[in-house]
């Protein structure tokens, strides 16, 4: 069992004597607090603090956060509270003592939501101090090393928990030994049969890897000696978690795994890493293609190292990594190599790197609509399979792999991503969906009243983007459904011979706190989503005249609108055109009030028309506006004889008509004809008259007419 001497004795090897004294004082505060109480594994609670500071205290951490350590369950588990932890040993320790004691307190509904809050409150303390992720990862760690005394079911969310959220977070701050552990542990209570079969897979073939493992060493080191390089060479073992994943996505047979021989070089100097390259590319064939230089472009965690992949003796390959001594601190503990825990105390690429991933995390947890949402999308940005590209200036700027124009555009800014209209890669035009590759220059073009498209989520891949997008869209409908749902009232309160603003202000004050809500804006946003009715709205507002004896008509109980509501096709995201019937400026047309949606536009002829039939009080009275602009996708059927060319044909006819086409299918095929639909753009019936007037023209049309699913 670990003692305090123990860790005290760590601490002196690089902690002042005053410092190691003031644990030592924790230490004692600590163990009074938490007096009598004992883990489920029946030992002395104090034991685990203690533990999780030994555990920093391997990573050399400041003394505040090895105090922290020792006393990070005080507030949680004993009747110590913030202040008292503050006026004994300052506000900077009280407060990350806080902010782990924050990530586990609140209580929620469901575990998928509590696994998502606890989530996002990390990351918010990370943001603040990232000091607090490492005691957090530090007491993980010795949480998931005492796993034995739990019950199964608790053991293996504990486990997935880590290899989902704390084993990644390490990985992307760039605590390699610690991340190591926590995959070995979660794997092994996950799924405790397949640990053990692969485990002892493993020590059947160890003995036979020995004797070729040595072989190459000696080669290796043999070969550095000629060279007069400084090296030190390890064969190092695969871990059995890294084993069982490449296994399960690549389908690959243990053995088949396992026949790889890892090698690890450590020199004194960057020189010396690309002198050792050559050294083994001279002694081993490089395999093409697998040679990558993460010293000059490092890993956005900080990690450095040249890796290639040889042709070893026997066939067998050959995984090496070359790195200096100070790379390989970094990739062994991370950010915590380059400890500076104030901005600017350091200028190290592993610790600018984290806290930039840090502050974005920050900016896309403010936009994310919820927990679960911001879950989501975090969860994507901690497995980067990355590439890098240029902005116009030279800046290299990292995304994950398969990232697009428009994710560059909302990495640069989120400015930019909401004004971008398209991008320049490598100095030629292309369309923002455009997937980004290694190496590439961007550019992007912005307009002054440009917006984001809805359907860039479609396509967008980081989290920084799709939260930014959701955000201003969120906020777009927000607005436009005030301004509809403030339309549509004031059309029923017209049938009353009155308006909004004539409204007795008490009355309407009345009606929001009835409704429980803040604003007047809030009751038109609910009307314009279609989440209320305007009519019953409007008989809350004008109640009918009551009398003795007198029975309110029909008519007074439901007011009736004046006129119908005149629809640009502007409307945005309130107003949507079904896709069913895709109505048409000139088409007669319905709206229909949807709960969440506002209102859904229907062709008057449209068979899913009839379902509503029996709710009037959904209905909506609507006309088209005069000057309608823009354009509506319509769908036309083109049946045409079977000759060559016959499709660029038509296609040329109707891009002639002043027509896009955006989608094309061919419905059926024969020996003689063949039936062809389009989607195509229009303005109105008047230009799809024209445009089919064009196509009838072409001599191997034989029939054509608008369709509607």
């Amino acid at each position: 069992m670990l003692r305090i001497s123990d860790l005290c004795e760590a601490l002196e090897a690089y902690q002042e004597p005053e410092q190691v004294a003031e644990v030592y004082r924790a230490y004692l505060f600590g163990a009074e607090a938490h007096e009598g109480q004992r883990r489920r594994s029946g030992e002395p609670y104090i034991h685990h603090p203690l533990e999780v500071a030994k555990i920093l205290a391997d990573m050399r951490l400041d003394y505040k956060s090895i105090v922290a350590a020792i006393l990070h369950d005080v507030i949680e588990d004993t009747p110590f509270v913030k202040d008292q932890i503050a006026q004994e040993f300052g506000e900077e320790v009280a407060e990350l003592v806080d902010g782990v004691s924050k990530l586990t307190q609140v209580q929620f509904e469901s575990r998928a939501e509590a696994q998502a809050e606890n989530f996002r409150k990390m990351m918010l303390a990370m943001a603040k101090d990232i000091r607090v992720i490492l005691i957090k990862l530090a007491d993980r760690l010795h949480n998931m090393r005492t796993m034995s005394a739990m019950p199964p079911d608790k053991r293996r969310r504990i486990a997935r928990e880590t290899l989902e959220i704390f084993a990644p977070i390490a990985n992307r701050l760039g605590i390699n030994s610690v991340r190591l552990e926590l995959e070995d542990l979660g794997f092994a209570n996950l799924y405790p049969l397949r640990y053990r079969v692969l485990s002892e897979s493993m020590k059947k073939v160890r003995g036979n890897r020995k004797e070729i493992v040595g072989q190459i060493q000696t080669a290796i080191s043999g070969r550095l000696q000629q060279h007069d390089v400084e090296a030190s060479a390890l064969g190092r073992e695969k871990h059995l978690y890294s084993i069982y994943k490449k296994m399960v996505e690549k389908h690959l047979s243990f053995s088949e795994v396992f026949d790889v021989y890892a090698f690890r070089i450590t020199v004194a100097s960057v020189d010396d890493c690309y002198r050792v390259l050559g050294v083994v590319h001279n002694l081993y064939k490089p395999v093409p293609g697998k040679f990558k230089d993460y010293i000059a472009i490092p890993k956005a965690n900080g990690y450095q190292s040249l890796h290639t992949i040889l042709f070893g003796p026997y066939g067998v390959p050959i995984e090496v990594q070359i790195r200096t001594e100070d790379m390989h601190k970094v990739a062994e503990i991370g950010i915590a190599a380059h400890w500076a825990y104030k901005a600017g105390d350091s200028s190290s690429g592993a610790a600018s790197q984290a806290r930039e991933w840090l502050r974005n995390l920050l900016e896309m947890q403010q936009s994310a609509g919820n927990s679960l949402e911001f879950l989501e999308s975090v969860k994507i940005d901690l497995f980067p399979d990355e590439v890098y590209v240029f902005t116009p200036k030279g800046n290299i700027l990292t995304l994950p792999r398969g990232a697009t124009a428009v994710d560059f555009a909302y990495a640069v800014h989120t400015d930019v991503g909401n004004a971008c209209v398209s991008a320049k890669i490598d100095r030629r035009i292309t369309p923002l969906r455009t997937q980004l590759l290694n190496g590439q220059t961007v550019e992007i073009i912005t307009a002054p009243g440009a917006r984001p498209n809805p359907l860039w989520l479609d396509f967008v891949i980081t989290a920084k983007a799709r939260s930014a997008i959701r955000h201003f869209l969120k906020n777009l409908r927000h607005d436009e459904a005030i301004v509809l749902g403030k339309r549509l009232l004031n059309r029923v309160l017209a049938g009353m011979s009155t308006n909004i603003e004539q409204i007795d202000q008490k009355r309407l004050l009345a009606l929001l706190d009835e409704f429980h809500l803040d604003s007047l804006d809030s009751l038109f946003a609910e009307i314009g989503l279609g989440s209320r009715m305007a009519t019953l709205v409007a008989r809350h507002l004008v109640p009918a005249t009551e009398g003795a004896g007198v029975e309110p008509s029909p008519q007074t109980l439901t007011p009736q609108p004046q006129g119908p509501l005149t629809i640009k096709g502007t409307e945005g995201l309130v107003v949507t055109f079904a896709r069913c019937c895709k109505p048409i400026p000139g088409d007669p047309i319905l709206g229909f009030i949807t709960a969440g949606r506002g209102i859904v536009i229907h062709n008057e002829s449209c068979k899913n028309v009839a379902e509503f039939r029996d709710k009037p009080e959904k209905w909506v009275d609507v006309q088209w506006e005069k000057d309608v602009t823009g354009v509506f996708p319509v769908d036309i059927r083109v049946d045409v004889a079977n000759r060559p060319g016959v499709l660029a044909t038509v296609a040329a006819a109707i891009a002639e008509a002043g027509a896009n086409i955006e989608n094309v299918s061919i419905l059926e095929r024969d020996g003689q004809f063949t039936a062809i639909t389009f989607t195509i753009s229009v303005h109105n019936r008047k230009h799809l008259a024209n445009i089919m007037r064009r196509v009838k023209s072409v001599e191997s049309v034989v029939k054509i007419n608008r369709t509607r699913s």
